[in-house]
């Protein structure tokens, strides 16, 4: 067996050793792999990447094609099925035989929802482009349309804070702002990492959301009444947003209603203050059940 260098910042996958590993799995950028066993270097004078690697369902048509591969241009389509599974709730290319999944992510054969806006089937048929050679780079994704939705909207913003006071008059008639690709990603809870940075960091809420066809207006109007009966005092913050709170202060909670598609629209309700025993028994026994009551 050949004698291998050892490299302190090399990390070993299996039988092979990557040195200077950014990222994982399917998004894992390699500066240089080699097999432990016989020291063979991945990385060929083609400048290519020809190890099979990353989750299944998730791999980019060229790595199974074992012909060498663009590790960025690998990330952008890894990108579109993250995505998708984000804004559709399952796997664009999905099958119980593994093989039969390969040859659809092969010939790029996947469904969008009907629900689905045209700008976002678009989006995700550029990330999702079989052939890598005109996949859409990330240059094409900063530029484009779906990308960008509310990304220069004038809007104006609203004191997240309750306990910061402002004099400032708030616009009750501004409407909430549609999610782009980071909203979304964000309201995953496996990806806050505030803590990794900040070891004060301390999460005041663990946000409760939903998907709701209902318009903005009727969620709001159940969200009114159901302050009324229960005596919460209401700030309305936007036009799809307010905040409730306890007659004595002992709790706060705020609901905000984000437009995801034309006709899906994401529910979040956080507890912006007081007891969270109490926040999780009213979401779950009383305020959710009314605003997902037909």
């Amino acid at each position: 067996m050949p004698e291998i260098e050892s490299v302190s910042e090399n990390a070993l996958f299996g039988k092979y050793e990557v040195g200077k590993l950014l990222g994982c799995g399917a998004f894992a950028k390699v500066y240089h792999a080699r097999d432990v066993q016989t020291g063979k270097n991945q990385i060929r004078t083609d400048g290519l990447l020809h190890t099979l690697c990353g989750t299944p369902a998730y791999v980019a048509p060229e790595i199974l094609a074992k012909k060498g591969y663009d590790g960025a241009k690998v990330d952008v389509w890894s990108s579109g099925v993250v995505l998708f599974v984000l804004t559709a709730g399952f796997l664009p290319f999905n099958d119980p035989n593994l093989m039969d999944m390969y040859k659809k992510i092969y010939k790029g054969e996947f469904r969008c929802p009907k629900w689905m806006s045209t700008d976002l089937k678009r989006f995700l048929s550029r990330l999702l482009d079989t052939n890598p050679e005109t996949r859409i780079t990330i240059d094409g994704i900063l530029k484009d349309p779906w990308f960008k939705k509310g990304k220069h909207k004038e809007i104006n913003f609203y004191d997240e804070d309750p306990y910061k006071g402002t004099d400032e008059k708030k616009d009750e008639n501004s409407a909430s702002t549609s999610l782009n690709a980071f909203d979304i990603i964000s309201f995953s809870s496996g990806l806050n990492l505030s803590g990794l940075f900040d070891d004060s960091y301390n999460v005041v809420d663990d946000g409760k959301r939903f998907v709701s066809t209902e318009s903005p207006e009727n969620l709001m109007k159940k969200v009114e009444e159901f302050a009324k009966e229960e005596r919460l005092r209401v700030k309305r913050r936007k036009e799809w947003g307010l905040e409730m709170e306890g007659q004595n202060g002992n709790l706060m909670i705020s609901v905000e209603v984000y437009l995801l598609t034309d006709t899906l629209f994401v529910v979040e309700a956080k507890r912006t203050g007081g007891d969270a025993g109490c926040f999780t028994e009213i979401w779950k026994n009383k305020l959710k059940p009314v605003i997902m009551a037909a």
